[in-house]
């Protein structure tokens, strides 16, 4: 029996016979799935520890289709300030199914996408920016990490200029990409623009940025029309790049 150990964030759990659960972790060596057995009896003793949201440590024996959960130790119960909080605890599921679709691979190492995961998770917890803006941000750096960052500064097809900040010489010549085309990858020029390509609002793109880069001083200050926006450029460019819908983004309050 081949022991090893590893630390991360449960994503889902699932009903397995009549007292066991199917937990996916997501961990240093990558996306794990593994059987808790007995959780789902009363006299568990480790059922609740393996909910959703927490951050754990596990000891694991390998088995021969799924690995079996033999120890967990909470390192962090971050649901529990969400739980009563609808929007950010939306936030919160958006993010756990988001980290399992950049995941496909079980046990492919995905060490920046758990440490983004704990990030965004904590950001959330602590309540100092909108749930909303940290759902966005997350979902930014994810695609980033996953080598599927926008384009927001220059042509996303033939690479010209455009989109500097507020107060840039640049943005005050009237030199803006005008369109954000998402199969292109991101801001385009007229010349590039195809047909359907959206127009986002210039303060849209600039907050895309200073969520990307991590200014959340720019973020926090910027319009709720602007949040509404850029949330729904970024859902759809999110779910256009995985090829699949994230249903949790369903439930996130973006009005």
């Amino acid at each position: 029996m081949q022991l090893y150990r590893d630390d991360g964030i449960v994503l889902r759990t699932q009903k397995l016979g009549e007292a066991d659960r199917i937990i996916t972790v997501l961990g240093r060596s990558g996306r794990i799935r593994a059987v808790a057995k007995g959780v789902r009896r009363t006299k568990s003793r480790f059922g609740a520890r393996l909910e959703p949201f927490t951050h754990v440590d596990l000891m694991l024996h390998m088995g021969r289709s799924l690995d079996v959960i033999t120890q967990a130790e909470v390192i962090r119960p971050y649901g529990q300030p969400l739980t009563g909080d609808y929007p950010r605890y939306t936030a919160g599921v958006a993010m756990l199914e988001t980290a399992e679709r950049f995941t496909p691979v079980e046990k492919e190492p995905a060490l920046r996408q758990l440490l983004l995961l704990i990030g965004g998770l904590r950001a959330l917890g602590e309540d100092a920016h909108d749930s909303r803006l940290v759902l966005d941000a997350f979902l930014l750096r994810s695609l980033a990490v996953a080598g599927y960052a926008p384009a927001l500064q220059e042509c996303a097809r033939c690479g010209a200029p455009g989109n500097g900040s507020a107060g840039d010489p640049q943005a005050a010549s009237g030199r803006r990409l005008p369109a954000f085309a998402i199969p292109a990858g991101g801001m385009v020029c007229a010349t590039c623009r195809p047909p359907g390509a959206a127009s986002p609002a210039a303060p849209t793109v600039d907050l895309m940025l200073a969520l990307l880069r991590g200014d959340w001083e720019n973020a926090d200050h910027s319009e709720r029309r602007h949040q509404v926006e850029c949330s729904g450029l970024v859902a759809a460019y999110l779910q256009w790049h995985l090829e699949h819908s994230i249903r949790s983004l369903r439930h996130v309050e973006r009005v």
